[in-house]
């Protein structure tokens, strides 16, 4: 089953991994990262088919793609 990873230290909210991911796997969290902003978070792991769009998107490589 693929997964992500997504680093919420690195992650600056910019959304864009959320409006790439066909199957809504991403979600922003309720609690924010030091930097005060909520971070990117993996939230339908059953959903996920590891098209990578999530990771191409991400200006800030927070996130890992695993197959």
């Amino acid at each position: 089953m693929p997964k992500i990873e997504i680093d919420e230290k690195t992650c600056k909210s910019c959304g864009l991994c959320i409006e790439a991911c066909p199957k809504k796997c991403i979600a922003f969290s309720k609690e924010v990262n030091k930097l005060g902003l909520p971070w990117a978070e993996f939230v339908k792991p059953q959903d996920c088919i590891g098209c990578g769009f999530c990771y191409q998107m991400c200006p800030d490589v927070c996130i890992e793609v695993y197959k």
